[in-house]
């Protein structure tokens, strides 16, 4: 993956660094940049990220990584500041309002998640970063799907969800996945690529 450490650096140009200045906080004390990935990051596939929501601290780290889009899962307006840095960059936001329920009351919309991952597969969007509050629920279940697609067996998918969900993991959520229709989907690439912007 060394490749892809020095195509990431090529993103930090000094016209960017201008547009988002490092603060004092944001270096360590040998004055080394420091990068802090979101709660709960991880890469998912090639150009495929997941998270909790990022926010100003995060910045610095996700300019490293290239994103054209951002998948946002929850309903809530986007924050001005990650809006600013969305624009900024020239990232492109999804969002798919997902409402954040505790159990028994889980309603997962099929429907948008179909749609979101449509967004996750046309190679046009990514590099992207899926994200919602936590980066557990409703982005467990997209990734979740996603996995679904790319013929996971459902321990290996619900071994993934837990990992992020831990004592949080619910079993309406493991159930959506589970019943998860991938079949009208089955003509989707599943395997990605990442290219240069």
């Amino acid at each position: 993956m060394g490749g892809a450490i020095e195509e990431d650096e090529r993103e930090l140009t000094p016209e960017i660094k201008m547009r988002f200045p490092i603060s004092e906080g944001d270096v360590d004390r040998e004055g080394e940049e420091i990068f802090v990935p979101p709660l709960n990051f991880a890469m998912v596939d090639s150009g495929v990220f997941r998270s909790g929501f990022p926010d100003t601290a995060n910045f610095s780290f996700l300019q490293t990584l290239g994103l054209r889009s951002i998948i946002y899962l929850c309903p809530e307006p986007y924050p001005e500041p990650n809006t600013e840095f969305l624009k900024s960059n020239g990232i492109r936001l999804f969002q798919f309002g997902i409402e954040g329920c505790k159990e028994p009351w889980v309603n997962i919309p099929e429907d948008m998640i179909r749609e979101a991952l449509k967004v996750v597969l046309d190679s046009r969007n990514r590099p992207l970063l899926i994200h919602c509050k936590r980066g557990k629920h409703r982005t467990g279940c997209l990734v979740g799907c996603l996995r679904k697609l790319q013929r996971w067996c459902l321990s290996s998918i619900f071994n993934e969800y837990q990992r992020f969900a831990a004592a949080k993991a619910r079993v309406s959520d493991q159930r959506f996945m589970e019943l998860f229709d991938v079949s009208s989907s089955k003509n989707l690439p599943t395997s990605f690529s990442c290219s240069k912007r």
